[in-house]
Parts: structure tokens; sequence; C-alpha cells
């Protein structure tokens, strides 16, 4: 740089000369004044430093075997969960803390229907992984969904490694069924007897029940053999049962005037099997594709059952035999509350061991049935309506069952789903199905009040559930923090943090 060195009132002043233009280095100053709208949008280019390669963001996991490995594992007990019922947000959370005890804290689940797809994030120089799996087979074994409750409890806290978990899933999901097939045929004619009890019937009828609902297992048995669609053996089993009461009643075998409560209870052995109450959990949580699927199905189900029944109305018809009266409700009395609370624990206890629960699992289930029934007959005798009644005594089943299930050992989906078997409106649905196929005026009301009473006893479960939260983890200490909903799974909500 120059120096020039003036006179200034006698004392030198040094100016350093400026360079000429041409000689300094141009630097490009953008006129941010200029820019227009949406240039601020846009992402700055040289103007921060690159983060250097070796400098890697996010979490650091496992090796990718390591990865696939548990990935795999948590897909596989999200599967047994969903087949058996399982919510979608119940399968959700229970991937989530798998995955994070065994290492993998950030990782994406999606659940719908038929499939359950996991993605790993491994920071921003590696890619995702992601793993998939397709629930193909569903079964109510209930035994099975409360050893995997068990495991997954073991791995969140701590005390099972990924190796040994995949060992203890392979040996429950291999096991055979504790109970023989005949066990559960029995079971279910047990549920369509005590139903009869409940209904107002005599222990004659209840025991023409019982018969015709093994039947209706057995023959679904057979069928299933042959890969039969279960809308058809839907349609078969309201077939059978329909018949076999128009031909019983036809022999006079019964000397009653409540003949038709066989087809109920039969009606309602067939509805017990749906998936009502996990379809209004997912809506309820927002799981609208996998609720969407799980109502399609369950009104396929019922379909084929309305379908089953109305043909066997029509078929008595064209052969002559003689109409049975269009079956009433029975107005109950004090003296017969004992034998409601008797039949819906009854009943709940024998659909637990038809979905081959253990011991255990019935009784919790006779009580929450029980307990339902007791409401739900009080409130019918204080004039309350149907749909009403059948609400507030699914609403305490959902309550007692998340509170108490989990210490005793029972998954609440178990306690939930049986004790409301009961109060479904087999009775309704047939009487519906009688206007439709015999009457020669139809009215629909009655079916869609059938249909309402099975919608408040899922939400009901699912309501009572949800106040169950705060309650259940001690002695009267309130949770500041609501999970949602949960019938099985983990109970602590899990924390997710993103680096």
């Amino acid at each position: 740089m120059k120096i020039n060195e003036r006179t200034n009132g006698g004392r030198a002043t040094r100016w350093p000369l400026l360079e000429p233009p041409a000689q300094r280095p141009r630097v490009h100053r953008p006129n941010l004044l200029k820019r227009r709208p949406w240039h601020v949008l846009e992402a700055p280019t040289g103007e921060f430093p690159a983060v250097e390669a070796e400098e890697a963001m996010g979490p650091q996991l496992p090796d990718e075997a390591t990865v696939n490995f548990v990935l795999d594992l948590s897909l596989r007990i999200g599967e047994v969960q969903m087949a058996s019922g399982a919510g979608a947000s119940d399968v959700t959370a229970t991937i989530i803390a798998i995955a994070g005890a065994l290492g993998l804290p950030h990782c994406e689940v999606d659940v719908i229907f038929t499939s359950i797809t996991v993605t790993c994030h491994r920071g921003t120089d590696l890619t995702p992984i992601t793993a998939l799996r397709v629930v193909r087979s569903r079964s109510l074994d209930y035994t099975r969904l409360t050893e995997t409750e068990k495991l997954v409890r073991k791995i969140v806290r701590g005390h099972m490694g990924a190796e040994q978990a995949q060992t203890e899933l392979e040996r429950i999901t291999s096991a055979p069924h504790p109970y023989p097939r005949w066990v559960a045929t029995l079971s279910w004619g047990g549920v369509a007897a005590f139903v009869t009890i409940l209904l107002g019937g005599g222990f004659d009828i209840a025991l023409v029940a019982f018969v015709i609902s093994g039947v209706i297992d057995r023959v679904g048995r057979v069928v299933n053999r042959y890969g039969l669609p279960f809308f058809f053996q839907q349609v078969v089993g309201g077939l059978v049962a329909t018949l076999s009461a128009m031909l019983i009643v036809s022999s006079n075998v019964l000397t009653t005037d409540k003949p038709t409560l066989v087809v109920a209870a039969a009606v309602t052995v067939l509805l017990s099997g749906l998936s009502t109450v996990s379809a209004v959990q997912d809506a309820i949580t927002g799981y609208n594709v996998t609720a969407a699927g799980r109502t399609m199905e369950t009104a396929l189900m019922s379909a084929g059952l309305i379908a089953g029944v109305v043909l066997a109305l029509r078929i008595a018809v064209m052969l002559g035999l003689p109409r049975t009266p269009l079956p009433e409700v029975t107005g109950s009395t004090p003296q017969q509350l004992p034998l409601v609370v008797l039949g819906g624990a009854g009943a709940s206890a024998c659909f637990a061991l038809a979905s081959y629960s253990k011991m255990r699992a019935m009784l919790v289930a006779a009580a929450a049935g029980g307990i339902g029934a007791a409401v739900y007959g009080s409130l019918m005798l204080a004039k309350l309506d149907g749909v009403s009644s059948s609400a507030v005594a699914a609403t305490l089943v959902g309550f007692c069952g998340g509170v108490l299930a989990r210490r005793l050992g029972v998954t609440p989906l178990v306690v939930a789903v049986s004790g409301i078997t009961p109060l479904l409106p087999g009775l309704s649905t047939y009487r519906g199905l009688y206007q439709i196929g015999v009457e020669p005026s139809g009215n629909i009301s009655t079916l869609m009040t059938a249909v309402a009473i099975g919608l408040a006893l899922a939400a009901g479960v699912v309501l009572g559930e949800w106040l169950a939260q705060p309650v259940r983890t001690g002695l009267g200490r309130l949770e500041r923090r609501f999970a949602g909903p949960r019938m099985a799974g983990p109970l602590e909500p899990t924390e997710r943090s993103l680096e």
C-alpha cells in the first residue's frame, strides 16, 4: 500500500493511497432490496460452510444386520397382535417401544389392515432401512396374545435381548392351541346356552341352542378346510341355525312360546367373532385406513349372516313349515336379575375359553361379563333404552378391564371382547331380519337399532379403557399424560425426540 504525506498546519499527515479500482478484487454483494419474494424461499448457496463429509448427523445405530434383525422381531410381534384383533395404535406403540429398547430409537411405523411397515432412520449419511410384513391369517388365540404381551414387557424392561426374544417368539407362535378343538366347540355351545338364559329362555331352549351352535361350529370347521371364504361361512352358519330352529319347532320338541330364542342365541355366537371393538378403536385413535378395512370386514360378515338367515326364512315359507311368531323382547323383573348376571358371566367365560384363554383370563372375563350384564339389566329395569344401557354397561366393562386386567396379568382386549359378548344384539338382529324376510311390509328400523347397539358397545369399551388410563398405574395416582385407549401393548408412553 502506498503512503502519501501532506502538510496540514505544520503537521505531516500520512494518508494511505487507495489502489485503483482495476487492481482491487471485486466482491459480489447482492442487493437484498431487489430480491423477489420467492427468492427468500430459495436455499442459500455458498453462504454457509459445508458440513464435513466425515461428520455424520443423526443417531449412531448398530450395523445393518442388527437393524434388520430387530425390525423383523418387531414386525413379527406386531403381526401376532394384529392377527389377534389388537388396534393399530396398540401395534404401533408396541413396535416403537420394542425397537427403542433394542437400540433403534428413531423408527416410523405404518399399520394398515393387511400389512405393517417399519422404517428405521439412520442419520444423513446412511439410507433408511424399511421392512414390511403382511398379516395373512387372523385367529382368536388369546393365550398366544397374552404370552406375547409378557414377552413385550420383558423386552421393554431390558430383561431380554433380541436373540432370546426371537427364540421365545418362535416358541410362542409355533406352539399348538392349549386346548383341543372339541373344547372350543363345547365352549361355543356354552355361549349360546348362557345367552339364551340371559334373554329369558328356559333350560330346554338353552340345551337346544347348545347343540345347534356346536353343530354350526363343526360345519364351519369342515368348510374352512376347503378354503371357503368367511362370507359364505357366515351364510352357512345363519342358514343352519335358522333352519334347525324351524325344524325343531315344527316337530313340537320344544313346548315353549319362545322357540326363536334359539336362533337369537346362534346369531349372537356368529356375531361374537367380529372385530367391531378394534374397528371403533382405530377410528377413534385416527387410524382411518385400518378402521375402514375392519369396518368393511365386519359389514361383509354381517351381510353373510343376514343372507343366511333370510334365505332360511324363505326356504321355511316355501316348504310350508309353520311360522314362528316374531320374538318379542322380554321384560325383565328384579327376580330375574340373578339369572341375567349368571348368563352374562357364563357367556363371557365360555367365549374366553372358545378363544383359547387360560383359567385366570376366563375368571376375569366372567367377572367382567357378570358386571356388564348386571348393569345392563338394572338400567333396563329403570326403563332406559337398549342403546344407552348397552353403552353404559360396555363403558364399565372397559373401565374394569383396563384397571384390573393388567394387575392380574391379563390383556385388556381379552376382557373387553369377552365382557361385551353377552350384550351383543343377537335378538334385535334376528327380529330385524325376520321383519325383512317374512313380513310383507319390511321395516329396517329394528335392524338399525341392532347396528346402533353394536356401535354403542364398541364405543363404550374404548371410552372405558380411556377412563382407566389415569388410575391403573398406581393407587389413585393420576398420570399427567394420557396414552390413549390401549387394549394391548406397553402402557408407558414412549418419549421420542429427533436428533
